[in-house]
């Protein structure tokens, strides 16, 4: 009776940890983005073709003339689009942010799903009826105010976080960012084929927003249904408040193993009342990093998509879904980079690599001229992942997992405040050199890229200094 006793509870346990896996939450979730991003811009596409050409049909207009007139039409509902996805968010992130670490983790998370998954709807009914493009403002509009994407995201790293120890953190979150990476290659590699399903009947695109429609409705559900918070959470609630150390910041991950203790010399050694202003400072650098580099990947994620679509390339739907697919190829590198590189460098080092890889093929980018040449530069971009994911990891391990909820969602709506900014300075942006030079905003995306090294450098040279001083003491 003890060993069926035991195996039973060993069963249960283990159905129990396998509950606390975000990662069916994070690719269903990812599935359904892909779907509709893809959806969304071919859709517009497609709504602002036939303005162009009833327009056209009143007064006849150059074929060249015709396309900058649906690239500046899109460009500017983008515009719109992204201010009220960005800013409906702001209060409503926080707020939930704050329950989540007061009541339970899982209140940001199923709340900001509810949203996407109302957002996804909009699409759906907009092609169903075909509802005026401008009803997808009050759409993404009713997603922000349940916490958008900055209240998913930072409730995701908050139970990814306290899923995990010190010593595996950055693996753990970048596994994440894997399983997102992967779920976004699958869902774009089909969005065209799916798109093309009705592209010749009057619900252009009825396919690809219901399949959307159906992954946000099963990751809404696995997350209020099935998902549990990790049990490492409750643990940590009733252990006594540690004191600060520099360990995670100075130290290196040259293991995978999560049980291997850490250097006594390192990890035992408490933070002076003279050393606990500097933390601060490290933590506003990461800030700074992040946002200057956060920057240049939406600029140039927002304008590829437009770009892409005009001259030289000329893409169809089935290339806009493969040229996405390759976007979410770096998911995959970028897991495989921090396997490599956290054996023999530290988060600093890592993140100036992610940063450069990024910044050389925007570079690139300003020069293509056909589709090899697209698909060079992103491959150039392989570890573009590695900066931010490893600075929400460095920082979970400067603050108590008592306010995770609260740092995350600040440094969450940090970016997506700058993503709000940028996004429409680069739209802009993009419509003045549209006639002249249209690698301009790529050309800037590399500059800001390559700029985001300074502060991630100088935190590099407090770690360092940090470490000397431990090996000082511990002689």
């Amino acid at each position: 009776m003890g060993p069926e006793a035991t195996c039973s509870c060993c069963g249960y346990l283990t159905r129990l940890q396998v509950r606390t896996w975000i990662e069916p939450v994070v690719a269903s979730t990812q599935v359904a983005s892909s779907l509709y991003d893809a959806g969304l811009l071919l859709v517009l596409k497609e709504s602002f073709a036939d303005r162009a050409s009833t327009n056209h049909s009143a007064s006849p207009t150059p074929r060249d003339a015709l396309e900058d007139q649906q690239q500046k039409a899109i460009s500017n509902f983008y515009i719109i689009y992204n201010l009220v996805t960005g800013l409906t968010p702001l209060l409503p992130a926080f707020g939930l942010g704050w329950l989540s670490d007061r009541y339970h983790r899982k209140i940001s998370l199923c709340v900001a799903l509810l949203g996407l998954l109302l957002c996804r709807l909009g699409l759906l009914f907009k092609v169903l009826w075909d509802w005026p493009v401008e009803v997808l403002y009050w759409a993404v509009g009713l997603n922000g105010l349940c916490g958008g994407v900055s209240a998913y995201w930072s409730g995701v790293v908050a139970l990814g976080s306290l899923g995990s120890s010190e010593g595996r953190r950055s693996v753990r979150l970048i596994f994440i960012d894997l399983i997102l990476g992967l779920a976004g290659f699958c869902g774009s590699m089909v969005s065209g084929h799916l798109f093309q399903q009705t592209s010749g009947g009057p619900w252009k695109g009825l396919v690809l927003t219901a399949c959307s429609v159906s992954c946000a409705s099963f990751a809404f559900l696995y997350s209020l249904l099935v998902l549990k918070v990790p049990q490492s959470a409750a643990k940590a609630r009733k252990a006594p408040p540690a004191v600060d150390t520099v360990s995670g910041t100075v130290g290196t991950y040259r293991t995978l193993d999560p049980d291997e203790p850490e250097r006594p010399g390192v990890v035992g050694h408490p933070l002076s009342p003279r050393k606990a202003k500097p933390q601060k400072t490290i933590i506003a650098l990461l800030f700074l990093g992040a946002i200057l580099y956060d920057m240049a990947v939406v600029g140039t994620v927002d304008v590829m998509s437009l770009f892409v679509l005009r001259a030289p390339l000329h893409w169809n739907q089935v290339q806009v879904g493969y040229g996405m697919a390759a976007g979410y190829m770096i998911f995959i590198t970028s897991f495989l980079g921090v396997l490599l590189f956290s054996r023999c460098f530290r988060d600093t080092t890592m993140i100036m690599i992610g940063m450069v890889s990024f910044g050389s093929g925007a570079f690139l980018l300003t020069f293509v001229k056909y589709t090899y040449m697209f698909y060079i530069a992103r491959a150039v971009m392989l570890f573009a992942l590695i900066p931010i994911t490893t600075i929400r990891s460095v920082m979970s391990k400067l603050i108590k997992d008592s306010s995770y909820g609260k740092v995350f969602v600040i440094l969450q709506l940090s970016l997506t405040v700058t993503w709000v900014v940028t996004s429409t300075m680069y739209n802009e942006l993009y419509q003045l050199t549209l006639d002249k030079f249209v690698g301009t905003c790529f050309a800037l995306s590399s500059f800001l890229s390559f700029l985001a090294i300074v502060p991630i450098g100088i935190v590099a040279y407090k770690q360092a200094s940090w470490a000397k001083h431990a090996d000082d003491t511990e002689k």
